[in-house]
Parts: structure tokens; C-alpha cells; sequence
């Protein structure tokens, strides 16, 4: 049987095209694919006839200048791009076009993860390969810790999402969460595109609801709008959607989400791991040249608006009884809703279940909390597992950490 690949939908350079790419070896052009058997893809040309085309250069080229262009660096920012990077994309799609992003725009002091360098779908050194975990990441910190490396990215399997490490003070690595490099990155771009005046009138930012809440108030310090919608990229992309039909996509300066999902521009509809990767260089580099760590960038943004602390807590209930356990679980926070967690006064309770926002109905309920804090309750949409969001704003590290655990303890009580 004969491997054939096939690749998903992208906007690119104001073309819409539906692209099927064949080929006998694995693809690294950076889009999703699958792999089918050639009786499918016979099938597939007969139905599609005359809408199945081979992937031009020019696609590839496009792309990859539509990610060049979201740089927010203006003609007169020093700045020196050669820093020590190790990257690996997991055994997945990224190597080609994040290394010719990375490359083109002056980034060459790279060292590749070689056991993790090309495709392979039974990631052999890395069983789950996800950049949000820590073991997928653990051979990449080996190469970095081992050529001194300045900065680690690491790209999943699709090329969507990308995880990174800095190096601290002692010559340790510290892995970065998706919600710490995303508001690092929002208030790059905002400060950025505010010191040369290119943010455009009434700019948007949107997250997801489970993504840490600080954003919101980062982008309110820029005089950025945010936009909460449910988890999940697509419903960023949606609103980018809404934006260019109101024929104004440049409203959009930046979408994240905490599981390490970035986009900067209105050129894809999803996240992407290129321009994250290349954006995370750029902020990395620009504040290096300033003798300013992403860590002590960090600390400082901390410093402004408080410390914060978001964490996932998953509780897994199997098979029917499980599945009715967790709808009485959901409907138990409705009837007998909480007013205060840990002590924290429930300020507002928002219930997405009968749409909230424009948004569709969702079985998600948010409590803000006083303080800048939160709590989210949701059923997955993927697995038998109710999830539990908690954000945390407090004066320090330890601070947060208490009352986040105080929190977690008593939704604990709740899911028995």
C-alpha cells in the first residue's frame, strides 16, 4: 500500500485554496496531514476531479512571508539576533519552514534536536509528543543545557503550538507555560506597535476563556479591546473571520490560548507555530539586546499587575455512570451556585450553557472572583474528565500558591 499525504485548507496571500499534496515520504511544509491508502485517494480524485492540485512554491513562499511580516521591530531597533537556539519539532512538520522562517530573518545560530529532526509518527524518543508536556521536552534541554543555549523551541507534531525554555542566572533551564509566553508576548507587540504608532483604531485582542486573565488587563493597558471566547483556536479564528467581514481584519493584533496556541496576524485562521516561533525569537533577541531576560521581563510584568497563577486540575470519570456523575456534578454548581472560594467572594457568575456573549452554547460555567481571580468548571469535550480552571492574582509567588491550593482543595470536595 502506497502512502499518499494530504494537507488541509490555508489562506494565504488572499487565496483560498483547497491543496492535496502526494507524495511517497513524509511532507515538512508545515500543514497538517494525514496519511490514506491509494484506493482513497482514487476514490477522492474521481469525486474532486479538477479540484485537487500539487502545492506550488509560491503557497510556500507566501506563507512564509505573511509570518515574515508580523514583526513589530521598527527601522531603528538595535537588536542581535545571533542567540544560542535549539529546536526540535518533535518528529513532526516544523523543521522546513520554521527554520527558513528563523533563517531568512537572520536567526542562524541554530542547533537542531537531531533525534527529533525529521517526521516520524512513532516519535521514538518522545511517546507524547507535546510541548506542553515536560518529558517532550526533556531531550531538548539536554541539547541546550549541553551547547549553552540561550532559548529552547520546541514545535508539536502539526506545527500549530510551540513550547520554549530560557536559561536562568545558574545555567538551569526553565520551562515557560503557555499563558506566561503569551502575555510575554502580548505585551511585546502592544509595546511595540504602540511606540511606532501602528496599532490600528479600536484593536482587538482575543483569548480564550480559560486563558490567564491578566491578559485582559495588559491589553487594557494599551487600550486594546478583549475578546473572551470558548476554548478552543477556532473560535479566535472565527473572530478574526467577523473582523474581515466588517472589512476591518486589522483590528486583530493578537490571539493566544493557554495550551501554547499564538497567532499575531489575520493571515491563517488558526494558530501557528511558525509565527510563534518566529515572534518568540524576535521578543527573546530584543529584549537580550537590552541586557533584559524573558524571566526578568516576566518578573516585571508581575511586578505591574500582580502576580498570577493559572492552573488545570482534570477529574476522570468513566463509562455512563461516570458521565452521569459529572452532568449532576454540572448541574449541583448551578443549583447550589458557590458564593466565595477558599474565602474569595464570588463577584460574578458566568453561565455559557445558554449561549453568553454571542458565543454558542457551551456546558461551561466561569466565576470571577475578587482579586483578579477565577474559577472555570467544564466537562471535556474530548475525554471523561470534568476540567477546573484556576487563576490566581496575589502579591507573590507564595501567596498564590496558597490560595490557589486552598481552592483546589475545596472544588476537590466538590467532584467526590
Amino acid at each position: 500500500m502506497t502512502d499518499f499525504q494530504v494537507a488541509g485548507t490555508r489562506d494565504v496571500a488572499e487565496a483560498n485554496v483547497s491543496i492535496l499534496d502526494v507524495a511517497q515520504k513524509p511532507s515538512e511544509n508545515g500543514m497538517k496531514r494525514t496519511a490514506v491508502p491509494q484506493e482513497a485517494m482514487e476514490t477522492t480524485e474521481k469525486t474532486v476531479a479538477g479540484r485537487i492540485f500539487w502545492i506550488g512554491e509560491a503557497v510556500y513562499t507566501a506563507f512564509v512571508e505573511a509570518v515574515k511580516q508580523q514583526s513589530v521591530l521598527g527601522p531603528n531597533d538595535d537588536m542581535d539576533r545571533n542567540v544560542a537556539i535549539v529546536y526540535s519539532p518533535l518528529n513532526g512538520t516544523g523543521r522546513k519552514p520554521v527554520l527558513r522562517t528563523l533563517k531568512e530573518c537572520g536567526y542562524t545560530n541554530i542547533t537542531m534536536v537531531k533525534e527529533q529532526e525529521l517526521p516520524d509518527g512513532h516519535f521514538p524518543t518522545c511517546p507524547y509528543p507535546n510541548p506542553e508536556i515536560k518529558e517532550a521536552m526533556a531531550l531538548g534541554m539536554e541539547y541546550a543545557a549541553r551547547v549553552q543555549a540561550d532559548l529552547l523551541l520546541a514545535t508539536d507534531p502539526d506545527c500549530d503550538r510551540v513550547g520554549i525554555a530560557v536559561r536562568r542566572p545558574d545555567g538551569s533551564y526553565q520551562l515557560l507555560s503557555g499563558n506566561e509566553t503569551g502575555i510575554l508576548l502580548l505585551d511585546y507587540i502592544l509595546m511595540q506597535r504602540t511606540k511606532h504608532g501602528t496599532l490600528p483604531k479600536d484593536p482587538v485582542m482575543v483569548k480564550t476563556i480559560v486563558t490567564m486573565d491578566l491578559g485582559e488587563r495588559i491589553a487594557a493597558h494599551y487600550g486594546v479591546q478583549t475578546i473572551n471566547v470558548l476554548t478552543g483556536f477556532k473560535f479566535i479564528g472565527e473572530q478574526i473571520g467577523k473582523l474581515e467581514k466588517e472589512g476591518h481584519p486589522e483590528r486583530y493584533v493578537f490571539g493566544f490560548e493557554e495550551s501554547y496556541g499564538y497567532l499575531t496576524g489575520s493571515y491563517v485562521r488558526d494558530k501557528d507555530a511558525v509565527d510563534g516561533a518566529l515572534m518568540i525569537c524576535e521578543m527573546f533577541s530584543y529584549y537580550k539586546t537590552r541586557g533584559i531576560s524573558l524571566l526578568e521581563r516576566l518578573d516585571a510584568l508581575y511586578k505591574e499587575y500582580g502576580y498570577c497563577l493559572n492552573t488545570l486540575h482534570s477529574f476522570t470519570f468513566e463509562g455512563s455512570a461516570g458521565f452521569e456523575k459529572m452532568q449532576r456534578i454540572m448541574a449541583d454548581f448551578r443549583a447550589d451556585a458557590p458564593t466565595s472560594f477558599a474565602g474569595k467572594k464570588v463577584e460574578k457568575v458566568l453561565d455559557y450553557a445558554p449561549g453568553l456573549d454571542g458565543l454558542p452554547k457551551s456546558d461551561v460555567l466561569k466565576y470571577l472572583l475578587e482579586g483578579h481571580c477565577s474559577v472555570v468548571v467544564r466537562p471535556s469535550g474530548t475525554e471523561p474528565k470534568l476540567k477546573l480552571y484556576i487563576s490566581i492574582s496575589a502579591e507573590n509567588q507564595a501567596a498564590a500558591e496558597a490560595c490557589e491550593a486552598a481552592i483546589a482543595a475545596e472544588l476537590s470536595e466538590r467532584m467526590k
